[in-house]
Formats: structure tokens, C-alpha cells, sequence
């Protein structure tokens, strides 16, 4: 299973991202699939999950302004950040889970200035 993020950037406070997240060689909708950062300085933190049936999860920090979606067709899966702060500045991963095994792609780096 390969998984590769893309679509990070520099991006003014308030504005708009959108990330992909592209799998291949997978099962991906059998997949849990989730996205991850790792901002300066801390440790990597769970952003949202997605599951195979669409249940959505978000951390506190980004509920209302992050929504993450699937599209099992094209073995993609999306996060849509709107309303971006400094502080979501960081490396963003995602994740596959699946039959026990973890998988993760290399990160993108999201930039918001202030």
C-alpha cells in the first residue's frame, strides 16, 4: 500500500486548502483512513478520520472549519481546511488502516501566515 499526499502550501490566515490524499496498490474502501499533523515543535496529533461507512471524526481544534471526505472510486481521500489559523501550521500526513496494518504517506507542509 502505497499512500501520497499532496496539495499543501502557503496560505494567508482565513484562508482555504484543500488536501489529497492519493492510495494505491490497496483496499482503500476497506480502509480507516485519517489525517495527521505534526506542527513545530509538538508531536504528531490526529486531525480527522474518516471510516469505511463515512463516520466522520474531528479534533476539537478543527471542528466546523476542517471537513475530511472519501472518494473510494478514485482511491482518494480529501481535507478540506477552511478558516485556516497560524496555529494549523504544519506537516500533514495521512494515514490507511486495515486487517491490522498501518500505513502511512509522507507528509505535506501547510504554511498559514499571519
Amino acid at each position: 500500500v502505497q499512500l501520497q499526499a499532496s496539495g499543501g502550501g502557503l496560505v494567508q490566515d482565513g484562508g482555504s486548502l484543500r488536501l489529497s490524499c492519493a492510495a494505491s496498490r490497496s483496499n482503500f474502501a476497506f480502509m480507516t483512513m485519517s489525517w495527521y499533523r505534526q506542527c513545530p515543535g509538538k508531536q504528531r496529533e490526529l486531525v480527522a478520520i474518516i471510516t469505511t461507512d463515512g463516520i466522520t471524526t474531528y479534533a476539537d481544534s478543527v471542528k466546523g472549519r476542517f471537513t475530511i471526505s472519501r472518494d473510494n472510486a478514485k482511491e482518494t481521500m480529501y481535507l478540506q481546511m477552511n478558516s485556516l489559523k497560524p496555529e494549523d501550521t504544519a506537516v500533514y500526513y495521512c494515514r490507511g488502516t486495515y486487517s491490522g496494518m498501518v500505513y502511512w504517506g509522507k507528509g505535506t507542509l501547510v504554511t498559514v501566515s499571519s
